[in-house]
């Protein structure tokens, strides 16, 4: 005897995954495409080239609209690690370029991401500021340097609140930790540099007062 009923089921189950695999190659693409924009945006920025990174940033909003609407049919791929990880890279260039420029920072619902995504890529923001920082160190940009460094301080600050189960924030205890570790190292850095960059102009002003004194008066008389 055969079950009549298999049939159409088997159809109607063809149908939905059929659906979905095609869903799901196009999310696979968009998220590739996704991740390289933020990626470009980030360097951009790194490079002062806000502009381009601005233009960057924009293309990067669309494509991740595009993959948020064209999956919220497939909750499954919506929140599939892949897509999370593009959306993760997307709050990160939306922080990074915020924070440099000096611009607001957009929320989780502003972005259209979910919490977890959204504070693992504010995580992954704030390691980010500490090669902005060293190239500041190196510019003797000091104060710049100082800001971003607090920025830094305040994104852990607030990460370390988020006391709850991994499988609510995405394993964000360890993405805070590396927080930690790389705020501690940049803390220090900056302060060696800044201390021997005040000792150097100390030394510059004492040499440059010795120098005044070396030199006579146009009215003195040469020694007999």
């Amino acid at each position: 005897m055969r079950l009549k009923e298999l049939e159409g089921i088997a159809r109607e189950i063809h149908a939905a995954l059929e659906a979905k695999n095609a869903a799901r190659e196009t999310a696979l693409a968009r998220c590739r495409e996704l991740t390289r924009l933020c990626a470009l945006c980030i360097r951009a920025v790194h490079r002062e080239e806000y502009a381009e990174g601005q233009r960057l940033l924009h293309e990067a909003q669309q494509a991740a609209f595009i993959l948020q609407t064209d999956l919220a049919p497939f909750p499954d791929l919506l929140y599939a690690g892949y897509t999370q990880d593009a959306l993760k890279e997307w709050v990160e260039a939306t922080a990074v370029y915020a924070i440099i420029t000096g611009q607001p920072l957009s929320g989780p619902q502003e972005l259209r991401v979910p919490e977890a995504a959204y504070l693992n890529g504010l995580a992954e923001a704030a390691t980010e500021l500490r090669r902005r920082i060293l190239d500041l160190i190196r510019a003797d940009r000091f104060e710049e340097a100082e800001r971003l460094l607090q920025a830094m301080d305040e994104i852990y600050e607030m990460l370390i609140t988020m006391d709850y189960p991994d499988a609510l924030t995405g394993n964000l205890r360890r993405a805070t930790d590396v927080v930690r570790g790389t705020l501690e190292r940049t803390r220090g850095e900056l302060t060696l540099s800044l201390r021997e960059h005040l000792l150097q102009q100390a030394l510059h002003r004492f040499e440059s007062r010795l120098g005044e004194r070396a030199v006579p008066s146009s009215g003195s008389e040469p020694p007999d």
